[in-house]
């Protein structure tokens, strides 16, 4: 996975971006992601999870999607990679199998029948409604189970 640089800005007008820059030593092109967009951060900004559960649930996003765990499509858009030591001297095939090993540790932690909301909202990027009416649940149970996975989470995280 090519290395990422990422501005953060937050004002008091608009909602949290962040600015992502592919690594390189020429740039081609810069791309605005609004972070607000996640559920994740939307619950936080309203006060429904505390900062320790937000970080608990971006660490379980990251290595989802460094383990490359959702559905891809037939065409690899990867960039050629160049002989040389990936991060920690771990190649990007070691990076990625330590990545799941994580995300399924984590998942264990969550404990059974809470994966299914964390895969949901966290990594799938659901929201909490759509999640419930997915899983068969009642309305508004979603973020108290979500809340429970996520304390678990950020405890096999050691998050603090």
């Amino acid at each position: 996975m090519e290395r990422q640089l990422v501005e953060r800005e937050l004002t008091s007008e608009g909602p949290r971006r962040a600015r992502v820059k592919p690594g390189g030593r020429r740039p081609a092109r810069s791309v605005t992601i609004n972070l607000a967009e996640s559920p994740l951060v939307w619950l936080h900004a309203r006060g429904h999870l505390s900062d320790r559960l937000l970080d608990a649930g971006e660490a379980l996003r990251r290595d989802y999607e460094t383990a490359q765990l959702s559905p891809s499509v037939t065409m690899r858009w990867d960039p050629v990679r160049v002989k040389g030591s990936g991060a920690g001297g771990l190649s990007p095939g070691e990076r990625q199998v330590a990545a799941r090993q994580r995300f399924d540790a984590a998942t264990r932690a969550a404990g059974r029948g809470l994966e299914d909301i964390l895969l949901r909202v966290v990594c799938a990027g659901e929201t909490l409604p759509e999640a419930e009416k997915g899983l068969g649940w009642p309305a508004r149970s979603g973020k108290l189970v979500l809340k429970i996975a996520l304390e678990r989470v950020a405890e096999f995280y050691r998050i603090t």
